[in-house]
């Protein structure tokens, strides 16, 4: 007779995934590539996996922490959370839906934003959250970021998004399209204060960020390798009927075709974002 432990003597045994031991959470990586990254190691590193410089998706903590000073900052609009005015139901109510999202990942919305020093000098900053049903845009992103612009015009500050969305939210329907038209007349007004605007595309940024706020940077800038685009690639190519070029929808297929101005790697980030900023208002460059 077989050993037990050859054996399954029980059926029907479901293990959640989150009790399984063999490795546990949070302790290794593993890119695309099949590199094996220590969690500590990856972290230490900007987030990049150090042996093929894949970028790991990260949220709002992360950018904050790489951007600001010592990691201090204001967060801006704090409280804001969606309502459900159109009653949306799909598989499960919206409002089921926010809840859970905000009780899985600990955020409002979708953005957070916050203003602090960088380079000793203050940026106000909006940063998209992914993990946050997929980082759609509603009416709360909308007018976090709409907010967010109008304190770094009363402010006289600098002003800077770090997308990573989706595109609009469905469960919002008309309501988060409106977001579009509402983002790009702050950034307009933004432009009329002459401060200046940073958009940094991360991966994946799609849809309904693409169609506005994304694009309209005095500098548009990227990760390398994120995915950038409006419609996914299978889309696109039905609808064309061809096939797509090698690496398209890449932010280094984008800087190519003048979409992009600069593919920044994240360890240069901070240095990099603070040089454009130096530039465009003609300040002395900071060191």
């Amino acid at each position: 007779m077989a050993a037990a432990w050859f054996k399954r003597t029980q059926k029907g045994i479901q293990t959640p995934t989150e009790e399984k031991k063999d490795v546990p959470k949070g302790l290794w990586y593993k890119s695309p590539t099949g590199k094996i990254v220590d969690a500590e190691q990856l972290e230490s590193n900007f987030y990049v996996s150090p042996e093929d410089g894949y970028h790991v998706r990260i949220g709002s903590n992360e950018y904050f922490q790489i951007l600001f000073d010592g990691n201090k900052y204001k967060e801006l609009d704090k409280g804001l959370s969606a309502k459900d005015p159109l009653s949306f139901k799909d598989t499960k109510k919206y409002t089921d839906r926010l809840k859970t999202a905000q009780d899985k990942t600990g955020l409002k919305d979708a953005v957070r934003t916050a203003v602090g020093k960088s380079k000793g000098k203050e940026l106000v900053i909006a940063c998209m959250d992914f993990k946050f049903i997929g980082g759609s845009m509603g009416s709360v992103v909308g007018e976090k970021i709409a907010r967010a612009a109008d304190y770094a015009i009363q402010n006289n500050l600098p002003f800077m998004i770090i997308s990573k969305s989706g595109g609009a939210r469905m469960q919002e329907a008309a309501l988060s399209l409106m977001q579009l038209a509402k983002t790009s007349v702050k950034l307009a007004q933004l432009a009329e204060a002459k401060l200046p605007y940073i958009s940094l595309c991360t991966d994946p940024t799609t849809g309904g960020t693409t169609a506005s706020f994304a694009m309209l940077g005095d500098i548009n800038i990227s990760e390398p390798g994120a995915l950038i685009g409006f419609a996914g690639p299978r889309v696109v190519k039905d609808t064309t009927g061809k096939d797509l070029p090698k690496d398209f929808q890449t932010s280094e297929f984008l800087k190519e075709h003048g979409f992009l101005d600069f593919i920044t790697k994240r360890s240069e980030l901070k240095n990099k974002v603070n040089l454009y900023l130096d530039l465009i208002q003609n300040q002395p460059v900071r060191a």
